[in-house]
């Protein structure tokens, strides 16, 4: 996520680290990096300005010059700023009406915006206990209306079902009534989308807005449109009243123009972003932590909330008893710690929430990505249960045929055991109550505030 962007702001600041005094001239000079490192990132001209002004002003005061340590001053007022922009603290939905609070969802077509619509509902019936019905009232594609039907199945929220011959304030209106009936918390309903903005479109969900009544408005945006992303969200404000951004496909974007260059064109808060394909993949967007992804100083808080909610304890409270009774760490337990990782959004997700580690090399990156996972859950699902609970047997014949059963080499093979050996050692230490020991040795090799 943003990885030319972080790229480049982490090489432009990294180069005042350290540094006993600072100058009008490198301060100069580092500005001009980070303002070059924004432009290529997509951000819109006006935002850009601003934000190099307010560090510039900040950087050549009183608060960096009598610093102890200037150069780590000045990457807090990057780091600030860049909260600033993106709108200093994350924006929470506000549900606090009476049942059925109204959810609006709109968007131009293409942006994701009937799958983030489900994926919406399952994080608030997840996370927040509310009960979720889900409504289309796109009456231009039958797909629409089809996919929100499959999509809220999956989720397992309540569904409206509506047809392309009605009229879409009257499904609304309908699905509200419904929702009320069934003492439902929220209802969300999914809008049509358009190639363009145009004045038809425009008037039909102003229609259906004012009939709702919606608690929130949240405007679906593709960010891989960079500030084109801003633009679009911008003219849609002036025409509806929006409440926040939900920016979609970041996962896949290199930029990070459009997170940047949002809140400063539209004042709406970004809400949300889709990080992924997988229907659990939408994040509440927390400006802080963005930013210091964008800084290759990492999220250790969105970590441990994934950790929380996305691992299966029960397993992990069993492999820890496992363990303590002197159990040994089979090829079966490597293998489901590897199937936790990739639930997490795989070691790619995890190593960029880890401070420091974007600034390893590519090489070192890729060995460890999520590629080398699924491969090694491939061998050991190649594998008998004789095979995984005693690896020692596995030699010359054996190994050619879980290579083969995998698809893969047997140097592959080879790989993986010594991995697994590796881990195996580590965990009899952690079993025998080296935990501690172990994080005692590490102290000082890990980020601040980390509580070990």
């Amino acid at each position: 996520m943003f990885d030319n962007l972080s790229e480049r702001l982490s090489n432009a600041v990294q180069s005042l680290r350290g540094q006993g005094r600072l100058t009008e001239t490198n301060i100069s000079d580092t500005l001009r990096e980070v303002r070059m490192a924004l432009l290529e990132a997509d951000v819109a001209l006006p935002v850009v300005r601003e934000f190099i002004e307010h560090v510039r002003t900040r950087a050549i005061g009183v608060e960096v010059m009598s610093s102890l340590s200037p150069g780590q001053a000045f990457i807090k007022i990057v780091h600030d700023e860049l909260v600033h922009v993106m709108g200093d603290s994350n924006d929470a939905l506000d549900l606090t009406a009476q049942p059925p609070a109204v959810i609006l969802m709109a968007g131009l077509q293409g942006a994701g915006k009937t799958t983030t619509t489900a994926k919406l509902a399952r994080l608030l019936k997840q996370r927040e206990k509310k009960s979720v019905m889900l409504v289309s009232v796109d009456v231009y594609r039958p797909a629409a209306i089809d996919q929100l039907e499959t999509l809220a199945r999956e989720v397992e929220v309540g569904f409206f079902p509506s047809k392309t011959s009605q009229d879409p304030v009257k499904i609304a209106r309908a699905a509200i009534e419904q929702a009320r009936k069934q003492f439902i918390d929220v209802v969300i309903v999914d809008t049509a989308g358009r190639l363009h903005i145009d004045n038809e479109m425009m008037a039909e969900i102003q229609r259906v807005h004012e009939a709702v009544s919606p608690v929130e408005t949240l405007f679906v945006v593709d960010s891989m449109t960079g500030q084109d992303a801003a633009n679009t969200a911008a003219a849609f404000n002036e025409a509806l009243a929006l409440t926040g951004v939900i920016l979609t496909k970041t996962d896949g974007d290199a930029r990070g123009g459009a997170a940047l260059s949002i809140r400063q064109i539209t004042g709406k808060p970004i809400k949300f972003m889709g990080v992924g394909e997988k229907i659990d993949a939408l994040d509440a967007f927390h400006p802080d932590r963005v930013a210091s992804r964008m800084l290759g100083m990492g999220d250790v808080l969105s970590l441990v909330e994934e950790v929380q909610q996305k691992v299966d304890h029960k397993q992990a409270a069993k492999l820890a008893k496992k363990l303590q009774k002197g159990k040994g760490f089979d090829l079966t337990d490597f293998r489901d710690q590897m199937q936790q990782m990739s639930a997490m959004g795989g070691i790619s997700s995890m190593m960029e929430k880890l401070p420091g580690m974007t600034n390893l090399p590519k090489g070192v990156q890729a060995q460890v990505g999520d590629k080398e996972v699924g491969r090694t859950i491939a061998i050991i699902n190649s594998m008998t249960p004789k095979e995984r609970s005693h690896p020692a047997i596995i030699k010359g014949s054996r190994k050619k045929r879980i290579a083969a059963g995998s698809g893969t080499q047997v140097q592959d093979v080879n790989r993986m055991l010594k991995q697994f050996m590796q881990m195996q050692k580590m965990m009899k230490k952690m079993g025998k109550g080296g935990m501690a020991k172990m994080m005692r040795n590490m102290k000082g090799k890990l980020p601040p505030g980390m509580p070990f």
